[in-house]
């Protein structure tokens, strides 16, 4: 293929990666900024967010053989027209929240399939012995920068047209993403029939069970999960709806989905280990982010930061294209979980004087591990997959989704829940120090009271005064105390997951037999 053709085709892929991550991070970015737009809470924004995970969660599933039997290109125009509707009624219909709801759900399941389409459309132009190392690690490089990139942006589209001025991006990307898909066409493989009824059936089971989980993660933390009972009973119907599709896939003979293989121990640690990463990469997709929101440091404020977070992403996107081959998967772990733990702990000492220019190093540290990290992962389970055949492809890319998918929204709901829980520890231990017969408290009292000395004469209102102030700054102390635990507690984990990596590498070298000793020639 021309370099420039070549050029072409690795720019469509960054056109369908962006459009697919801007997509589904605009309304995690801004949660605050549009909720005035649509009329609704902060509790009621969210909703936005489980409305697009709960589809997109379990739909690469199917379409996987829809792309099979009906054809690439068809499958990819298809699919990024729904995207543009979808985007199009951002822009007419959406003026309140159920409105909002309904269109974002369109949303995630339109764009469901423009990771897999960026991901062929990177891989497309190289030779054959590339696709796996340099086509591998810069398409999964490009499925890492939207949140990056969402959060440089969002500002400014945000003073152009609000909400409608992002929804407005969005469909502009689609639209040239569309344009770049009509323009190049992929390698099709022949057409298989391979869907029928009884896939169906398993694909409704587990879209409901995955759906449910998604809904759950997404609000649970919000709704808290002990006061709504509904988050119980959509946790119970996950629980029945993916129990029956696992018996009804153990009873086949082309299944949906191999769940022998699945459950095999090998899967099982290989699933587990992406889970972990997954899970403490929100170290900076929650802790970073969220923390700076705590201390009411806005979009604007960050932008330097996230421009180092991207470069730094970038920069382990470039590493793993030129240095990662098959074998050495294990150092590219080992070197990912030590950034993201030195990263967390590095971040461990925050104060509520950190602003985003005191933690460039510790994120671009994690940032660089998360680059490092998921492009050796997918190359050493794709490579293994597709020995075994394209059963076990489906497979793979169904364990490698549902951690990324799932495993970001537990992330998020375990260091949300743990932050929330620590907040209240931290809080009542310094509301134990509130007595006014302490000559510290009261002389505090006294100092945030005079603030409105100007406006009040009544001693016992500056007073009143002054205790409210003062607990206000105790509540964010107490935020900043949390985040610190999180961060620590993310620090942990990971140096816990490289101790093990480490020992694990090590019982392997001592299990090696030794190479025989040659005997001498007759």
């Amino acid at each position: 293929m021309p370099r420039s053709r070549a050029l072409a085709y690795m720019l469509a892929s960054v056109t369908l990666a962006m459009t697919q991550q801007i997509g589904a991070n605009l309304v995690n970015t801004n949660v605050y900024q549009i909720q005035g737009e649509l009329g609704a809470t902060i509790a009621e924004t969210n909703w936005l967010i489980a409305a697009y995970m709960a589809p997109n969660v379990s739909l690469s599933i199917a379409l996987i053989k829809i792309r099979m039997q009906y054809g690439l290109r068809n499958f990819a125009e298809m699919s990024l027209a729904g995207f543009v509707l979808a985007a199009f009624l951002n822009l007419t219909v959406v003026h309140d929240l159920p409105s909002a709801v309904i269109v974002r759900f369109m949303s995630g399941m339109a764009a469901a399939p423009m990771s897999s389409l960026a991901f062929f459309y990177m891989i497309e132009p190289l030779p054959p012995q590339k696709k796996l190392t340099v086509g591998l690690s810069l398409a999964l490089t490009n499925t890492t920068l939207g949140i990056p990139v969402t959060r440089l942006i969002s500002p400014w589209l945000l003073d152009l047209g609000g909400f409608h001025g992002l929804t407005l991006f969005e469909m502009g990307l689609a639209m040239v993403a569309f344009g770049f898909v009509y323009a190049l066409p992929l390698t099709t493989p022949p057409r298989v029939k391979c869907i029928g009824p009884r896939d169906i059936v398993s694909y409704i089971l587990i879209a409901i069970g995955f759906g449910s989980i998604a809904v759950a993660l997404s609000l649970g933390r919000i709704y808290w999960w002990f006061e709504a009972p509904w988050l119980g009973w959509l946790l119970a119907c996950a629980v029945i709806c993916l129990t029956l599709a696992v018996i009804a896939e153990l009873h086949r003979d082309s299944p949906l989905i191999d769940i022998r293989w699945l459950t095999s121990p090998t899967t099982l640690h290989f699933a587990g280990a992406l889970l972990l990463m997954r899970i403490v990469l929100a170290e900076q997709t929650v802790g970073a982010s969220n923390f700076f929101q705590a201390l009411g440091i806005q979009n604007e404020q960050t932008l330097s930061l996230y421009g180092v977070i991207l470069c730094a992403i970038l920069a382990g996107g470039v590493t793993c294209a030129l240095l990662l081959r098959p074998g050495r998967e294990n150092w590219f772990y080992g070197t990912a979980l030590a950034c993201v733990a030195l990263g967390a702990w590095l971040d461990s000492g925050a104060t509520s004087q950190t602003r985003p220019h005191d933690i460039w190093l510790s994120q671009a540290l994690v940032a660089y591990g998360s680059g490092l990290f998921l492009p050796a992962a997918m190359a050493q389970g794709m490579g293994s997959a597709i020995a075994r055949g394209p059963l076990y492809i489906l497979s793979f890319i169904t364990v490698f989704l549902f951690t990324q998918s799932i495993g970001g929204l537990l992330g998020s709901a375990i260091f949300g829940t743990f932050i929330t829980l620590r907040t209240t520890f931290h809080f009542n231990v310094l509301a134990e120090h509130f007595v006014l017969s302490d000559p510290f408290f009261a002389q505090r009292v006294n100092q945030f009271g005079g603030i409105y000395s100007h406006v009040l004469t009544d001693p016992t209102l500056l007073r009143a005064e002054g205790v409210t102030l003062l607990t206000q700054r105790a509540s964010q102390e107490a935020i900043v105390l949390a985040y610190n635990d999180a961060f620590m507690l993310i620090s942990a984990i990971a140096g816990l997951a490289l101790a093990g990596l480490l020992a694990h590498l090590a019982y392997l070298q001592l299990r090696k037999p030794a190479a025989p000793v040659a005997q001498p020639a007759p």
